[in-house]
């Protein structure tokens, strides 16, 4: 397979790299397992995600003692990369390899440059958790498609940072949740939420019930499975305020999952339209109107009209 960097949103059927990208999921938890016990606990588990680089994924800065590191996925290179505060790196080659591993081989790497960290090594959300340092079912690793994927998040990341800046109430950051392997960012109206109740796999259900702490819009892209088994942008509110089911979303390809009570934009019908950018906005804002006016949000006071000028 050849890979043509110039194109901007590149396919990514999931039957193509499904194996792929479950390997590399479980590689995302260890290293989000890493940056989450280093960090002080942020309001709806902030401190745990991952953010798109011009390489590819990265932990940002991570305080150990009296220094600090983060750890990069690069996918243009395919390495794992660990720099410290001090002047230090250290690598070692993403290619195919078991999640077992690769958590080794990464623990050897903090060792080497005198870090020493333990983490819970059950993985998080989902069903059948294999501990990581014993897991040899998943080792696939497709470069092309990996660095597809991170092409993907690239233009994601850009679109969803333009959505985010029209919010000036509580917003989150554009991250990536490595629990689920998918970018998103959630709006909040300022009301607090019923308690949720829990029963996602393998996390503890008051890490859901902080999370969902507060009413929010949230939304965000992940490469499938399950109900929805090929990428997709999903859109959904919690509480979910009567009449947002049925209020009307754009673009026409998208639509309402009742079984995950979630708005569904599959990534095909963006990456095919004659302007990606402004159909995942439309989705974007159509599915927040949904949410926002539905769960009478005082959008005035929550939304920017206009952009300041530097």
């Amino acid at each position: 397979m050849t890979r043509d960097s110039s194109e901007v949103w590149p396919s990514l059927p999931l039957e193509e790299w499904s194996d792929s990208f479950a390997t590399l999921h479980m590689w995302m938890q260890i290293v989000g397992k890493i940056r989450l016990v280093q960090s002080p606990w942020t309001n709806h588990s902030w401190h745990v995600t991952l953010y798109v680089t011009s390489r590819g994924l990265s932990t940002s800065q991570i305080p150990y003692e009296q220094r600090s590191f983060q750890i990069d996925f690069d996918f243009v290179e395919h390495r794992l990369v660990v720099q410290t505060s001090d002047g230090r790196t250290a690598r070692f080659p993403l290619e195919p390899q078991s999640v077992a591993t690769f958590y080794d081989r990464l623990i050897e790497t903090l060792a080497v440059l005198g870090i020493s960290i333990r983490i819970n090594k059950l993985p998080c959300e989902v069903v059948e958790a294999v501990p990581f340092d014993q897991n040899q079912i998943n080792h696939s690793y497709d470069a092309e498609y990996v660095n597809r994927f991170w092409r993907i998040l690239v233009q994601i990341d850009r679109v969803f940072k333009i959505f985010r800046a029209r919010f000036i109430g509580k917003c989150s950051p554009v991250h990536l949740f490595w629990g689920a392997g998918d970018i998103c960012v959630t709006r909040f109206s300022g009301r607090k939420a019923p308690v949720h109740p829990g029963g996602i796999p393998n996390l503890a259900d008051w890490v859901t019930r902080e999370a969902y702490s507060h009413e929010v819009s949230s939304c965000g892209f992940w490469p499938g499975g399950g109900d929805v088994p090929y990428p997709a942008f999903y859109a959904y509110a919690y509480p979910e305020p009567k009449g947002f089911a049925e209020a009307p979303v754009e673009p026409k390809e998208a639509s309402y999952l009742t079984s995950l009570h979630e708005f569904i934009l599959p990534y095909e019908a963006v990456r095919r339209s004659s302007n990606p950018d402004e159909a995942i906005l439309a989705f974007l804002q159509s599915t927040y109107e949904a949410a926002a006016n539905s769960g009478a949000w005082d959008r005035e006071a929550l939304e920017r009209q206009g952009s300041p000028k530097g």
